[in-house]
């Protein structure tokens, strides 16, 4: 890797951190430099998850504030995370990828959807539950975040516009706070795949270095920024960047 290829990743890094802290699909960032820079796709793939780990850190410190109180619902929701990732960065390293990456334009399309209209539902939600239901989402949620943790632990780009869709209907909350909770839920997911692929693949350890250091001070940069968005503006920005991902996926 040359002085402007490195350059290139650290800046790319820095982009990632901060939109995953916002949104979501820093990986769309990062992942096609890696490929520009000459890696493999799955040692560009597998590289960029370890790198996004200490970023990922980063935005959940950052929105330390929004997951005051909301333990209990971590825990549990990162419950599904966890397995949901480690089965994703399974499905990485021992199957072909072109069957899943069909679906994933779909998905994205389908929680960008889910993204517009999720003030609606949940007011219908709310109407029909008057106390609240379950605070955690119940089975359905759990049983959505399992799944996003799945492609989140395969690839990853949107994993985040997907939580969000999700949450954002299921929980009765402010969409800062749920916007905290992604960002624990995304923190789990990159680690126990990062841990598996240690084990498991090839990692060019420069270009995670690099994405690492960039990424930490773009999850500081993404935390102050996403926080003053109001939430019309959040879910505008939610739209912008799902679609930006879907015609980049699409266009590969």
């Amino acid at each position: 890797m040359t002085v402007w290829e490195a350059v290139a990743v650290l800046v790319a890094g820095v982009g990632a951190g901060t939109i995953n802290a916002i949104v979501g699909s820093g990986t769309l960032i990062t992942f096609p430099v890696l490929l520009a820079v000459g890696l493999p796709p799955v040692t560009a793939n597998v590289s960029n998850t370890l790198g996004l780990v200490p970023g990922s850190l980063s935005g959940v410190v950052g929105y330390r504030r929004e997951l005051a109180g909301q333990g209990r619902r971590l825990r549990r929701l990162g419950t599904a995370s966890l397995f949901g990732g480690l089965l994703g960065a399974f499905l990485l390293v021992e199957l072909p990828g072109r069957a899943f990456d069909a679906i994933v334009p779909v998905l994205i399309l389908i929680a960008l959807v889910l993204v517009v209209i999720q003030p609606r539902v949940a007011r219908a939600v709310a109407a029909r539950r008057p106390d609240g239901g379950d605070p955690d989402g119940g089975p359905l949620l759990f049983a959505g975040v399992f799944l996003a943790g799945i492609y989140g632990g395969y690839f990853g780009a949107a994993q985040g516009v997907l939580l969000l869709a999700m949450m954002g209907m299921l929980l009765q909350d402010d969409l800062q706070r749920i916007n905290g909770v992604k960002n624990g839920l995304a923190l789990i997911v990159n680690t126990v795949a990062a841990v598996f692929f240690l084990f498991a693949s090839t990692v060019d350890w420069t270009a995670v270095l690099l994405i690492a250091v960039g990424s930490v001070a773009g999850g500081q940069l993404g935390a102050k920024v996403g926080r003053r968005l109001p939430a019309p503006v959040l879910r505008a920005v939610i739209v912008v960047v799902g679609l930006a991902a879907v015609t980049k996926l699409l266009i590969s």
